[in-house]
C-alpha cells in the first residue's frame, strides 16, 4: 500500500492566505484544523493519501529538506536562510508578501555610518551576513526569535533585521527602515528525491502551478 504523503504548512502569518490556495489544489484540512483550541500538530485531510502536520516556518523547510515532510508551503525568506540542498522551490505562490529589512533607531541617524563591524538582532544570520558581507561589514548577529525591535532601544544591537510588512510595528518602536534584503512571498517547496520517486509530488507541483497561474491571469483580466 502507498505510504501517506505529509504536507508541511507554517503557523502564522502565511497561512491564512495559503488555505484557500491549498483546497484549490486538491488539499483540504479535516474539521478540526480550524479550531484555535485545537494544538494538534498532524492533521488528515479530505484526500486519505496525504496528511498535513502544521509547524514554525523555519521547521517546515527542515522537515521537507530531510524528506520527513515530502511538500510544503513557505516563505522565500525561509528558503534562502537554509539553502538546503535536498529543498526544490518549484511555484512562487504569490501571496505572504513582505520584505526582509535592516532597520535602526530613528534617533541614531549617522551613528556607525562606515563602521566595519556591527551588532545585528536577526532570526535570519545567514541572508544578515551576506548582505552586510556585500558591503564589507562583519556582522556579528545576535539570534532572536521575537521581540527583535526591542533591542536597539535596550543597547543589544543597534540593528535588527527582521520581516517587514506595512512598517506600522517598527514606527510605533522608534524604529526606520535603512535598506531591503529581499522581497518575499510564499512558496511551493518539495523534497528532491521524493519528487523523483513519488508521482503525487509531480502532480502536487503542477497543482500548485496550474493554480498560482490562473489567479494571475485573473488579476490580468480583472
Amino acid at each position: 500500500m502507498t505510504s501517506r504523503l505529509t504536507f508541511a504548512v507554517p503557523k502564522g502569518r502565511i497561512l491564512d492566505e495559503a488555505l484557500p490556495v491549498m483546497a484549490r489544489a486538491g488539499i483540504v484540512p479535516e474539521d478540526g484544523f480550524h479550531d484555535p483550541a485545537n494544538r494538534a500538530l498532524s492533521f488528515a485531510t479530505q484526500r486519505a493519501d496525504i496528511g498535513l502536520i502544521r509547524v514554525r516556518a523555519f521547521d517546515v523547510a527542515t522537515f521537507v529538506a530531510h524528506g520527513a515532510a515530502q511538500a510544503g508551503i513557505v516563505g522565500s525568506d525561509v528558503v534562502e536562510e537554509f539553502d538546503y540542498d535536498d529543498l526544490y522551490a518549484p511555484v512562487d505562490l504569490d501571496i505572504g508578501h513582505c520584505r526582509l529589512s535592516v532597520a535602526r533607531l530613528a534617533e541614531d541617524e549617522g551613528v556607525d555610518n562606515g563602521a566595519s563591524h556591527l551588532r545585528v538582532a536577526t532570526k535570519y544570520p545567514n541572508l544578515t551576513r551576506r548582505h552586510f558581507e556585500a558591503a564589507g561589514v562583519q556582522a556579528e548577529c545576535v539570534k532572536l526569535n521575537g521581540a527583535m525591535e526591542l533591542a536597539p532601544s535596550l543597547g543589544l544591537a543597534r540593528r535588527i533585521v527582521d520581516l517587514v510588512s506595512t512598517g506600522r510595528t517598527l514606527k510605533q518602536n522608534g524604529l526606520v527602515e535603512t535598506s531591503r534584503i529581499l522581497d518575499i512571498s510564499a512558496r511551493l517547496i518539495v523534497n528532491r528525491a521524493a519528487l523523483k520517486t513519488d508521482p503525487r509530488v509531480a502532480e502536487l507541483v503542477a497543482a500548485f502551478r496550474k493554480e498560482a497561474e490562473a489567479r494571475r491571469n485573473a488579476e490580468v483580466a480583472a
